[in-house]
């Protein structure tokens, strides 16, 4: 369960210079909300597909884990915390170098299902970063050993297995969930 910091509703500014936050809290509506601590399967995770991807998009973009990336929802700020992030040269350029929120739309979002959370708010979660122009979303759900895809023009899809998962968007990269969850030991 996400916890809410009692403080009144805040503005980007605000939220980034409130000396106790870090990569564990999000701006969601003005709310700080505190993100849940990882459990191993998570961190197994995140350090597996930190470098499926790195090794894919090394000279083509940054992989990020948990790195906050600053968004617009409507008329409100967002600041969400991906599990990780990938955002291309083409975007963001090779030589930034900035102590800061990522300053531009990410290509991909992952998010991992905690013990605590569902695939519902996940999937909601998907859905948000896809309204706000995240091109894809990967939620990655532990006890079904699966990664289901968010696509902002179709229908989501569920790989599982040996499935390989191939997008357009990140050619020449190809995992399949067994592999992932192989590599993390899970």
């Amino acid at each position: 369960m996400t916890q809410t910091m009692p403080v009144r509703e805040l503005t980007l500014e605000q939220f980034l210079q409130l000396p106790e936050i870090d990569e564990s809290h999000e701006l969601v509506n003005g709310k700080v909300i505190k993100k849940m601590s990882p459990k191993f399967f998570h961190s197994r995770l995140t350090s597996t597909l930190w470098a499926e991807l790195s090794a894919w998009g090394d000279g083509r973009g940054q992989v990020a884990i948990e790195w906050s990336v600053v968004l617009k929802r409507g008329d409100k700020d967002w600041v969400p915390v991906p599990d990780l992030l990938y955002v291309s040269f083409n975007r963001l350029a090779q030589d930034w170098c900035e102590d800061a929120p990522c300053p531009v739309l990410p290509e991909l979002a992952i998010e991992i299902i905690s013990p605590d959370q569902t695939f519902n708010q996940l999937a909601q979660k998907a859905t948000d970063y896809l309204s706000v122009g995240v091109d894809r979303v990967w939620v990655v759900y532990p006890p079904m050993r699966s990664i289901t895809v968010f696509y902002g023009d179709r229908p989501p899809e569920t790989y599982q297995g040996d499935r390989l998962l191939t997008d357009q968007l990140f050619p020449d990269l190809t995992v399949t969930a067994a592999q992932i969850f192989r590599k993390a030991g899970i």
